[in-house]
């Protein structure tokens, strides 16, 4: 079962050793940020921690960023499985949604911000990309509805901090948070808004996920918590809002009101360009008495929100490949952590049944995610191990024979770097498909068969050698000579 709230996850992730404390002071406007790139882009992933930071100036409420998505252990922490568990606890909570409670009094509410009292300076609002992004952004959990429905989606949208009661957030075209403020503002109404800060770190994972428009996130957070996500109304605005989550920014979208956005350090790892986007007026904040401020931190990965992305997604794309579109031979999915919610490489692991079934299952996932490279692979291969899958590619993979191009891909608001156009006319992408599984009898594996390399570890051991486990790869090779 998940944690309830963000706070549970921090103690226990602390008490793992995978949250550091910085009693320091820091100033917001660059310091966490930059001290977070030092994290990602010097420490290997397994060396990678949550920081806390306790002491910001100016402000008596804390920052937090990195814990959800410090490392695969720090995410499998946040939903109380093992690493090792991640995708099918995706799956499982996929198949047996909960639905949310709604309640009266919420710990998000404990304090309550409205009319004049409104300050977004209020909190302690970092800089992700010091020097270069425009000022302080809200990276979180961004809620909205659709009129006509009453159905819900929350998504990540940066939003830029305009001034004390305003901020431009990045409701782009095509995605479900703009498509639903289009249901309110096409018809002169104004549409609700709402950041949720702090919320359950399952409401935090599942927001990522990569779902039908429609589709119920809280219910799928739900499912992984194994009990109701508890909700609860807006102040000012009709919306319902994780009532355990730690600080809830409420706002209204006006028919019309535009500002220019940007630029904002983006998930691929360039500057992103400016544009026109959406203005939101504050109109409420809410807190808990002693709220815990969290951002995620993205821009070059890896970084937390790509960590976060792929492990997710990788879990949300097993499902729909088994049970949604039936492959039922699809054994794991992996995307790498550099997985922005597009341009990815995914690895599938699969048993092929017929030929070309392999190059099949590549198109689908090609067709039905943002995922750039996809490679398969058969289920005798580690896909989280970087040197299995480049023996893969290069005893199994053909390029001849073995490559999909899938041309004239459309990646919306110019979020592919090496076809971003300086023009105003949309330069077109595309995504390829390999196919790295086993096609013509290679002969045996060049391994003493099993018995005499489980003899020799005992003659390993006995010799005093350096202690080790097996790892996977070891183990899939030498079950197979």
């Amino acid at each position: 079962m998940s944690h309830r709230t963000m706070r549970d996850f921090l103690a226990a992730l602390e008490k793992k050793g995978l949250l550091r404390r910085i009693t320091r002071p820091v100033d917001r406007m660059w310091e966490p940020a930059a001290l977070a790139k030092w994290m990602y882009q010097a420490l290997p992933e397994e060396k990678r921690f949550g920081m806390f930071f306790e002491n910001v100036k100016g402000y008596k409420i804390p920052i937090v960023t990195g814990a959800l998505g410090a490392n695969t252990a720090a995410y499998a922490t946040a939903l109380d499985i093992e690493p090792g568990e991640i995708n099918e606890a995706w799956v499982e909570a996929c198949r047996n949604p909960i639905a949310p409670k709604v309640v009266d009094k919420a710990p998000c509410q404990e304090v309550v911000l409205t009319g004049k009292d409104v300050r977004l300076s209020y909190l302690p609002i970092p800089v992700w990309t010091p020097g270069k992004d425009i000022g302080p952004y809200l990276t979180t959990n961004t809620v909205t509805k659709d009129l006509d429905t009453g159905v819900q989606n929350m998504g990540v949208y940066r939003s830029q901090v305009r001034d004390e009661t305003n901020v431009i957030s990045n409701l782009a075209p095509g995605r479900q948070g703009y498509i639903n403020m289009l249901t309110w503002t096409d018809k002169g109404k104004v549409a609700p808004i709402a950041w949720a800060i702090g919320s359950p770190p399952a409401v935090h994972m599942a927001t990522v996920a990569n779902l039908p428009y429609g589709a119920d996130e809280i219910g799928i957070a739900g499912g992984m918590m194994g009990e109701p996500v508890r909700m609860v109304k807006c102040k000012t605005v009709d919306l319902l809002v994780p009532a355990d989550a730690e600080i809830i920014i409420e706002g209204e979208i006006h028919p019309g009101e535009t500002d220019m956005e940007g630029p904002f350090g983006e998930f691929a790892g360039y500057m992103g360009p400016i544009d026109r986007r959406p203005v939101v007026r504050i109109t409420a904040i809410t807190h808990r008495k002693d709220p815990i401020f969290y951002g995620y931190t993205s821009q070059m990965p890896p970084s937390e929100s790509t960590t976060i992305q792929s492990l997710t997604n990788a879990g949300i794309m097993l499902k729909t490949l088994r049970y949604d579109l039936s492959e039922i031979t699809v054994t794991d999915v992996f995307i790498d952590q550099t997985f922005g919610g597009l341009l990815a490489h995914a690895i599938i692991a699969m048993k092929s049944n017929y030929p070309g079934h392999s190059k099949k299952v590549g198109r689908l996932v090609a067709d039905m995610s943002p995922i750039k490279r996809v490679t398969v692979v058969d289920n005798d291969i580690d896909i989280r191990d970087h040197t299995h899958i480049d023996w893969a590619m290069n005893s199994r993979f053909n390029p001849a024979r073995d490559t999909v191009l899938i041309k004239d891909v459309y990646f919306p608001i110019n979020m592919d770097p090496s076809v971003r156009s300086q023009t105003t006319q949309d330069t077109m992408g595309s995504k390829v498909v390999c196919d790295a599984t086993l096609k013509v009898d290679a002969g045996t594996f060049s391994l003493p068969p099993r018995e005499i390399m489980m003899k020799a570890l005992d003659v390993w051991k006995e010799a005093g050698l350096p202690e080790f486990e097996i790892p996977k790869r070891a183990k899939l090779r030498i079950d197979n000579s």
